[in-house]
Formats: C-alpha cells, sequence, structure tokens
C-alpha cells in the first residue's frame, strides 16, 4: 500500500526523499485513478529498494496540486533530488508504466 502525502507533509515526503518518488495525484471520484492505484501500488513494493510510491488527493490538497500544474488526473509525477523528471498522464498498463520509470532509476 502507498503511503499518502498531504500539503503539509509533502516537501519531507517528496523533495526531500533520499530516493526517486513517484506521486500518484488522484482523486476518489475519479474512475481511471481507481484502475491506476493497484498498479501503482504494484510498483512501489516491487522497487520499493530503488523508489518510494506516495499519492495524494487533489481535492484534498489543492494548493500542492495547483503547485504542479494538476489538471488532469490521473497524473503520476516521478520527483528526482526534488525535482520533477517524469510527467505521465491518464491510467496505463503496469508495463508502459515500467517502461517510462525503469531508465530513470539508474
Amino acid at each position: 500500500m502507498s503511503q499518502e502525502v498531504t500539503d503539509a507533509t509533502f516537501s519531507d515526503e517528496v523533495l526531500k526523499a533520499d530516493k526517486p518518488v513517484l506521486v500518484d495525484f488522484w482523486a476518489p471520484w475519479c474512475g481511471p485513478c481507481r484502475m491506476v492505484s493497484p498498479i501503482v501500488d504494484e510498483l512501489g513494493e516491487e522497487l520499493a529498494d530503488r523508489l518510494k510510491v506516495v499519492k495524494i488527493n487533489t481535492d484534498d490538497n489543492m494548493q500542492t496540486a495547483g503547485k504542479y500544474g494538476i489538471t488532469s488526473i490521473p497524473a503520476l509525477y516521478l520527483f528526482k533530488n526534488g525535482e520533477v523528471v517524469k510527467q505521465i498522464i491518464g491510467a496505463r498498463p503496469k508495463p508502459a508504466l515500467l517502461e517510462e520509470i525503469e531508465p530513470l532509476l539508474a
């Protein structure tokens, strides 16, 4: 299961993390978000040694969503050293997500 973050914890949990962080921007009413959520959880478990996975509810944390210009969800942002290095908008199958994320974890 992925860790939930909020506007208040985002900086410490994501920007100051000691390894890359995949942030799942989602909302409870979003069907595609619910489809991609278990895939994101799986990636978090499988890549736990190299990747931290967190989720942030955009309805409850509008400040962070606004800061990163989230206008469409699900939005998966990969942060490395506090910077966004990859943006994946919309639901994708697990192999496609792995293909986009894996090269950035080296």
